[in-house]
């Protein structure tokens, strides 16, 4: 693996293989990585890079350290917060992340050990697949806490993913959801047992997804995220750019000739 030592900022790490795997880590284990606003803006930059290459083909978030993935934004962060637009900015703000990462053309993988919460909950909710290791705790302890309250962009993506009935026994007893219970409301796709095991589980998932005809991917991906935003069209923009590509003719001319395909993503 090779380092990327350009990183926004040393909060964050980024480094890509030879594989098309990129890999991010928040990294301020002193503080069980939690959030500041430069990791925030960081996170944008590094998917924008991630965007760009047509090399990468998948993406790993993690969190440096086994005690967390992210323990929300630093509070340190909110004591500057005097005015009505301190409160929507912020918000704006997060959507931008959380939408950036939602919006990346390449499937995401949040792998989560200890705690996973407030805005590392939200990051983690928004990358399309969750692996947890049995320690993982999830949730949006804000009710006992802060006393601030989630986005209605937020709320839309925890009810898509476990309900509005599970965001609310969440929300309102502001307790952590544990691993088992994690898996069995489809909040987690995996439960591996320590850091080990969940670092060697989601490299070999990304390397599978990337090994994947990546404009498939990308459009499941985009169609999904349109139809959780209300839009019912037929998506025949996502239709054609699959239909219409390198890569379809690729496929059928691999799949004649029982020899694995060659995707290049156009």
């Amino acid at each position: 693996m090779t380092t990327d030592t350009t990183s926004p900022t040393d909060e964050l790490l980024f480094s890509t293989d030879e594989a098309g795997i990129a890999r991010i880590v928040l990294n301020r284990p002193q503080a069980r990585n939690a959030l500041t606003f430069g990791m925030y803006e960081g996170l944008i930059t590094l998917c924008g890079r991630v965007a760009e290459d047509p090399a990468i083909r998948a993406l790993i978030i993690t969190g440096a350290g086994e005690k967390a993935f992210a323990a929300g934004t630093d509070i340190a962060q909110f004591r500057s917060f005097r005015t009505a637009e301190d409160a929507l900015g912020y918000e704006r703000f997060m959507d931008r992340v959380l939408g950036t990462l939602e919006r990346l053309r390449v499937p995401t993988i949040a792998a989560v050990a200890g705690a996973c919460t407030g805005g590392g909950a939200a990051i983690a909710a928004a990358c399309d697949m969750r692996l947890a290791t049995q320690d993982a705790r999830f949730g949006f302890p804000i009710a006992r806490t802060l006393g601030n309250c989630l986005s209605q962009g937020n709320l839309k993506r925890l009810s898509g993913l476990i309900g509005p009935a599970r965001v609310k026994d969440i929300l309102f007893t502001a307790r952590l959801v544990g691993a088992d219970e994690a898996l069995a409301i489809g909040l987690v796709s995996e439960v591996v047992a320590d850091s080990d095991a969940l670092e060697a589980r989601a490299a070999e998932l990304a390397a599978l997804l990337a090994g994947h005809a990546p404009l498939t991917l990308q459009a499941t991906k985009e169609g999904l995220r349109r139809l959780q935003e209300g839009d019912m069209g037929a998506g025949e923009d996502l239709i054609l750019q699959c239909y219409m590509s390198a890569d379809f003719r690729e496929g059928m001319e691999a799949f004649l000739a029982k020899r694995p395909p060659h995707w290049t993503g156009r």
